[in-house]
């Protein structure tokens, strides 16, 4: 798979071509890789300049194979490296000017390190940044912020310090909130996912607790899995419940 952005010239004008592809084409594209991409958020990704597709005469979007190249590469750097959209930016703006630089990540702590009593290590922990980072990349300040933890669909996991999935959720949130949801809205979907994730940790917990460490990196391999199943199935009995077809 193309990793590599393009370049967008000509980019923003009427389009004639042939071979371009709409919305809701690119959204089955990336649903093969992002189950849990929808179109509000190549429509964000848009906002935020991060793709610029053409436009025909009627003022319809039509992406190129490097528009849809471009996104994925924009949510795999979100989902594999945790990263802000504006360091996903900087990082694409420097490959356009030809320059090579290493991919940011943040840190996670533990990785790589051995226990001092010579035991196994500990799985990693998760990539964690600070409340600072959090309100940047979200582009909100501390009042949002804090509603949104009031509801409890955001919540530090340690003084100050979120889980990089936290950047996600804030960002849905954010576009939710464009079309009216508000946070007080989210309590059921909040509760319903961590029935969801209950059941996996139900599922995966046996392992987990395995004195093997093959056995216990299973286990984190089952949790993907299992998690991408289920945010599949809720995404489709969503879809069914409102009567939406899969475009």
């Amino acid at each position: 798979m193309v990793q590599t952005p393009s370049g967008g010239a000509g980019h923003g004008a009427a389009v004639t071509d042939a071979g371009l592809l709409s919305i809701g084409a690119v959204l089955n594209v990336l649903r093969e890789e992002f189950p849990e991409v929808t179109i509000s958020k190549i429509r964000f990704l848009e906002s935020e300049g991060l793709v610029e597709p053409r436009r025909t005469p009627s003022g319809y979007r039509k992406f190129s194979a490097e528009d849809v190249d471009r996104l994925g590469h924009v949510l795999r750097m979100q989902r594999d490296h945790y990263l802000p959209l504006k360091v996903i930016r900087e990082h694409l703006a420097a490959m356009e000017r030809g320059e090579a630089p290493p991919l940011p990540a943040l840190s996670r702590p533990g990785d790589g390190e051995d226990p001092a009593d010579g035991s196994a290590p500990e799985t990693p922990t998760a990539a964690r940044i600070g409340r600072c980072q959090l309100l940047a990349a979200a582009g909100v300040d501390e009042r949002v912020l804090a509603e949104w933890e009031s509801y409890g669909l955001l919540a530090p996991v340690e003084d100050g310090v979120y889980d990089a999935e936290a950047v996600t959720v804030a960002g849905l949130l954010m576009e939710l909130g464009r079309h009216g949801i508000e946070p007080r809205h989210l309590r059921a979907m909040k509760a319903a996912a961590e029935r969801e994730a209950g059941l996996v940790e139900q599922v995966v917990a046996p392992l987990r607790r395995h004195r093997n460490p093959q056995t216990r990196a299973h286990a984190e391999d089952r949790t993907r899995e299992l998690a991408g199943l289920t945010m599949k199935l809720h995404a489709a009995l969503v879809r069914s419940a409102l009567g939406v077809r899969q475009s």
